[in-house]
């Protein structure tokens, strides 16, 4: 199986490449793509020295070539951060004038990310439909997936969104109940970086429950939400609803603060820096500070999953709607727990949601909307009706300034606004 990696050299691909040395058995061939050729020289150097340290009979290989990469795929997970650390900078502290959350893939920052990332993936995935393998499989792991995984459903491309906020609840619930991870199913929904835990089974029997009555404290901690949010919903959310739970609280504390992309900046320069080293054949420990945990493992399983080589497991991806959440339209993205093979994912059924989830979900859908349109076909007014229609924003003086702020911020990315 020869696997596409469209961003290799990311300091996190190590990550990845790890996963697939250690669990993805069929890989004859990764192949890093990149356009920095420097970077990329350092990161493919290292993960091909990860590679022969496992004993994995594969290859790793690495090109700045788009077409040749691509070129023959089975799959090709997508990881692309368009603008590097400094536009995830520039996301993080722009709406903060304005009295709005700074973050990538919340808010207006979010939708800055997805105006200059949509229309790069689409060539991407129209490149690798036209010279990978028929029927290969795109795995999207590009913020914001739910809405780059809608644009690449829209377009007819085989894909499927992937985050790695699931995996890491149920290896946190896992280690609570001192059971093995694959024992823990969980019922995750929502739209990506907007979800909910409703459930977590554990030979058929939801143990969520007593999670929330012995480890409540430790869970609110984790996710950033006072515990009582979690005891009155049962359920337990991403820490991503801690920007709309608690919202005022995080630009407060953000404001003349280092952004989380300031931290990642010096993260990655000390990585490069160690991947340099000949001697280094692992993965360091400081790149679990770089963020994406259980990514690997993700992504590794479900590609396996895709291949019809464990049909078993459970995965949480973002899919078409499809009747899944009745509030929502068919052709909606959502992100829920599934089974797949090689047909592509199933969900798997999901209980009523409550009227608060479902709202906040209805609500968020209809701004990604209208931030896609904008992606697809930019404009001022686009931009300013969906930062309008966003939960977090919702009035005219901050949409109307954040859009100036946002293009003016974007400016270079954005082909329609220079």
């Amino acid at each position: 199986m020869r696997i596409a990696v469209i961003g290799g050299g990311s300091t996190y691909t190590p990550e990845l490449v790890d996963g697939f040395a250690r669990l993805g058995t069929t890989v004859s061939e990764l192949v890093l793509i990149d356009p920095a050729a420097e970077r990329l020289d350092v990161v493919g150097a290292f993960a091909a020295r990860i590679f022969a340290a496992y004993g994995h009979q594969g290859k790793v290989t690495w090109t700045t070539d788009l077409d040749a990469g691509v070129t023959d795929a089975d799959a090709a997970v997508i990881q692309l951060r368009v603008g590097g650390q400094r536009a995830r900078i520039s996301d993080e502290t722009f709406p903060l004038a304005c009295g709005c959350v700074g973050q990538e893939t919340t808010g207006a920052g979010g939708l800055a990310k997805a105006l200059r990332t949509v229309p790069v993936v689409l060539d991407v995935a129209a490149r690798i439909r036209e010279r990978a393998k028929p029927g290969a499989w795109i795995v999207d792991f590009t913020n914001p997936v739910g809405i780059v995984t809608r644009a690449l459903l829209d377009a007819g491309h085989r894909a499927v969104g992937l985050c790695n906020v699931a995996i890491g609840f149920q290896r946190r619930f896992a280690g609570y109940l001192g059971v093995d991870p694959g024992a823990v199913v969980l019922d995750h929904v929502g739209l990506n970086h907007l979800t909910w835990e409703r459930a977590a089974f554990v030979d058929g029997v939801d143990q969520l429950p007593r999670l929330i009555d012995q480890h409540v404290a430790e869970i609110a901690g984790e996710v950033d939400v006072p515990a009582e949010i979690i005891r009155m919903l049962g359920a337990v959310p991403s820490y991503y609803l801690s920007y709309f739970y608690r919202h005022d609280k995080h630009v407060q504390e953000s404001l003349g603060q280092r952004t989380r992309g300031q931290r990642v900046a010096e993260i990655e320069a000390l990585l490069l820096d160690m991947y340099r080293d000949v001697s280094l054949t692992s993965k360091p420990a400081l790149l679990g500070e770089r963020g994406g945990a259980y990514y690997s493992e993700a992504a590794v399983g479900l590609l396996a999953s895709l291949f019809g080589l464990d049909e078993t497991s459970v995965h949480s991806v973002n899919v078409r709607n499809n009747g899944v959440l009745p509030f929502l339209p068919a052709e909606a993205v959502i992100e829920v727990s599934a089974r797949a093979g090689g047909h592509g994912p199933d969900p798997l059924p999901v209980a009523a949601v409550p009227p608060d989830l479902a709202g906040l979900i209805s609500h968020v859908y209809g701004y990604e909307e209208l931030a896609l349109d904008a992606a697809l076909r930019g404009g001022r007014d686009r931009v300013y009706r969906a930062l309008l229609a966003h939960p977090l924003i919702g009035q005219h003086d901050a949409a109307d300034a954040l859009a100036d702020k946002l293009i003016a911020a974007g400016r270079s990315h954005l082909a329609w606004a220079r």
